[in-house]
């Protein structure tokens, strides 16, 4: 192993070398001048994302431990938009925890710290490298949701996830011991080959499953989802929802169509069930919330529900359709999440209620919620119509009608709880609407990004043909 080899790791060793740099600029720079780390952070995660997309060369180091590809990259890069656009709509209230509170370059620290344990766990050749990238990406999230210590709710927030993270984290390790067990190896490619359907081995793929379950929001795996998104800064909310969601569904898609492939017939009956009682749960309970973060979770909830649609197929088909999802899931949900925090930074509203009339006082911020919860819904002609399209196709192609005729009432469901909101900012009249006000150029970027890649994302069908592409990378 030579110098280049390492540079397969390009993404974690960028991102890596980011958080030291910022570390030393912690110590270095005076404390009346603190705020320049946001400019620096931003700054230095832009190059980041733009080096991500150059082409790089594949292969596994560590003896297949760490694994690369195309579809890897192209993942890693979606992740990195993301943060990015969630950097860009928190840099003013970073900004502020500094100057008011002496206090946030640590939020780099944790939230770089996170992704990379996702790099890791989407790299992974093996069991150990996923569950010490699983772990890297969930703990330093816990501190991130416990980071408004002027606020009990946060350090509730905080505790809640860190318990529930533990106790999934513990039941997803006992099920990775029994699959050892059985098969006698933790590498992927040699499981693969191993594993055959008996009932220890079942046994602990569905404690394994569970634990990324939790990650991922689906029911019965659930309940912490929409109290740690209430208690959490609305940043770490988004990241929770978006990036964090999306990593899950990548490793768990990707295992369930290489390693786990031989128990097919196993795990299509649960993503199956878990899909039809996801959608419902998450559309159902999104119904009743008015605090909009809450709303988010449970809608959140859903969306995860729609996504389990292409990973039933476990063909290329399904493989696209999902990461093609989550690309436009990533501009959808961070939209969303954006208008509520600059909302929530000028003002400190986030129930529902309080966006009536908001299209008369500030009606850019309007716009952009509603071209978010459109796509979200599935509406035509924005980019969530063409997502939620092709992961109904992937299901059908299989013959699973039922599950899409379900995924239909879901989606009619969920139309009208995202109108309600709609609602609330054009149609109703409000005395004490939220005044206008001037977001910052952070934010204001941060929310054209996502407007932009809400509207030209789903109309570009080149890019839903290059996932498709890459796709093949992981069935060949």
């Amino acid at each position: 192993m030579d110098f280049s080899s390492f540079l397969l790791m390009r993404h974690e060793i960028i991102l890596l070398a980011i958080t030291l740099l910022l570390l030393v600029a912690e110590v270095s720079i005076a404390n009346n001048k603190k705020n320049s780390i946001v400019h620096l952070a931003i700054f230095l995660f832009g190059i980041h994302t733009i080096v991500g997309f150059l082409k790089m060369d594949y292969g596994d180091l560590f003896g297949g431990m760490f694994h690369t590809n195309e579809l890897i990259k192209f993942f890693k890069s979606v992740l990195n938009i993301g943060v990015l656009i969630l950097l860009l709509q928190s840099g003013d209230w970073i900004e502020e925890k500094i100057l008011h509170q002496q206090r946030g370059t640590e939020f780099f620290m944790l939230l770089f710290s996170s992704l990379l344990g996702m790099y890791f766990m989407i790299s992974a050749g093996d069991f150990l490298m996923f569950y010490l990238g699983l772990e890297l990406s969930t703990l330093p999230v816990a501190a991130l949701a416990a980071y408004d210590i002027t606020k009990r709710i946060s350090s509730e927030s905080g505790i809640k996830l860190i318990l529930s993270a533990a106790l999934a984290s513990g039941v997803s390790l006992f099920g990775i011991s029994i699959l050892y067990a059985t098969t006698g190896s933790i590498y992927f490619i040699e499981i693969s080959e191993i594993i055959t359907s008996n009932n220890l081995t079942i046994l602990g793929f569905v404690l394994f499953f569970a634990g990324l379950g939790f990650k991922i929001s689906l029911v019965p795996f659930h309940f912490w989802t929409a109290d740690v998104y209430e208690g959490a800064p609305i940043s770490i909310a988004a990241y929770l929802s978006v990036i964090s969601k999306g990593a899950a569904v990548f490793i768990l898609m990707i295992l369930l169509f290489t390693v786990l492939k031989p128990l097919m017939a196993i795990w299509e009956n649960i993503i199956y069930v878990i899909a039809i009682i996801t959608m419902f749960i998450g559309n159902l309970f999104a119904l009743r919330q008015q605090n909009m973060k809450r709303f988010l979770a449970f809608s959140s909830i859903a969306q995860a529900g729609f996504i389990l649609l292409g990973m039933i197929t476990g063909n290329q088909l399904g493989i696209a359709t999902v990461v093609y999802f989550v690309l436009i899931y990533v501009f959808s949900n961070l939209a969303a999440f954006g208008v509520v925090q600059a909302i929530s930074l000028q003002t400190g509203k986030e129930n529902m209620k309080d966006y009536e009339g908001l299209y008369r006082t500030n009606p850019n911020l309007s716009l952009v919620m509603m071209l978010a919860l459109f796509s979200l819904a599935g509406i035509p002609p924005v980019a969530g119509f063409f997502g939620k399209f092709f992961l109904f196709t992937a299901a059908a192609s299989k013959g699973y009608y039922l599950l899409v005729f379900l995924a239909v009432v879901n989606v009619t469901i969920s139309l009208y709880y995202y109108l309600l909101v709609v609602r609330a900012m054009f149609l109703r009249k409000n005395e004490n609407a939220i005044p206008y006000f001037k977001s910052k150029i952070y934010m204001k970027l941060g929310l054209l990004i996502t407007a932009v890649g809400i509207l030209v994302i789903g109309l570009y069908s080149p890019l839903y043909n290059y996932i498709h592409e890459l796709s093949k990378s992981f069935l060949n």
